[in-house]
């Protein structure tokens, strides 16, 4: 994947197809524990079950990559001792050092200034995004009386628009398009929250909610593919793993901050800052001139 660049943009998206399968299937899952917890004459610690299900396919899927997978890395482009590596472990694990990439070496200073504009536009963009996607079950539940099996039906939706797109249409985009396209997605995602904060009917909900879909299948993978084209082949998985870090931080907090605001303020007000907070990754993206190093 990382070593031809022309084929970037069509891995990534394979690996965002994974997810939004994942999308698909996991909320339906989901739901039908809930709708069994519902029905059935279970004691108080039901959800016990479905923990113990996703613990079963978490231990199923590290068996499966320690099996099947196999290294991509040369030996002569490894590292050259477990110690080495161990010595540099608090610049995976500090924040500020993960905003400035700097467990990466050999970079140039504009590929480094690059990398650390994207990791912020990412961090920014799903910290917002992570949110205000986490307390759209709370949304529809109080504003629209959806069950949890109609919530999850919506999840199934979604993730299915996001799944095709990816399979037919994003993984197809030339390299020098992803940035564009990256762009596109940051844009759209901004009246999808407007129209689903301020859904008065179901067809607006949706109508945001499929803007929603579209956006999410493009940013990801294209932002993704921006980052891998820094730094050699012995560093790539720094990188990624470094944006990853970066993702999964947001993702952490975001939701915290969304929830707060959503009880205190409302969903109109929360949705329609978040949608004008989000402008500032869609500009830093669009203004951000890329030299890859």
């Amino acid at each position: 994947m990382y070593r031809h660049p022309a084929t970037r943009a069509s891995g990534m998206a394979l690996v965002g197809i994974a997810f939004s399968v994942g999308f698909v299937v996991g909320p339906v899952i989901g739901a039908m524990f809930a709708k069994w917890a519902a029905t059935a004459d279970t004691d108080a610690s039901w959800f016990v079950k479905p923990a113990l299900f996703a613990l079963s396919l978490s231990v199923a899927d590290i068996l499966f990559v320690l099996t099947c997978f196999r290294e991509t890395l040369h030996k002569s482009k490894r590292a050259k001792s477990l110690a080495a590596s161990l010595s540099q472990a608090a610049s995976y694990i500090n924040v500020i050092s993960l905003f400035k990439f700097s467990a990466v070496q050999n970079l140039r200073n504009a590929g480094r200034a690059d990398l650390q504009s994207l990791g912020l536009i990412y961090f920014v963009y799903l910290f917002v995004y992570s949110g205000l996607e986490f307390t759209l079950t709370f949304l529809t539940h109080h504003n629209f009386g959806f069950t949890p099996m109609r919530q999850g039906l919506m999840f199934f939706w979604m993730g299915l628009t996001m799944a095709v797109l990816q399979g037919a249409w994003v993984r197809r985009i030339s390299q020098h398009r992803v940035k564009a396209a990256a762009v596109m997605g940051l844009l759209l995602i901004i009246p999808s929250f407007i129209a689903v904060g301020l859904a008065s009917n179901e067809y607006i909900l949706y109508f945001g909610i499929f803007l929603f879909a579209v956006s999410t299948s493009m940013v990801v993978p294209c932002m993704t593919t921006l980052a891998s084209q820094y730094g050699g082949d012995e560093q790539k998985g720094t990188v990624m793993g470094i944006f990853r870090s970066l993702g999964a931080l947001a993702r952490a907090l975001g939701p915290i901050l969304a929830s707060i605001a959503y009880w205190s303020v409302g969903s109109s007000t929360t949705y329609l800052v978040g949608s004008v907070a989000l402008l500032w990754p869609w500009y830093s993206l669009k203004q951000l001139s890329l030299k890859q190093d």
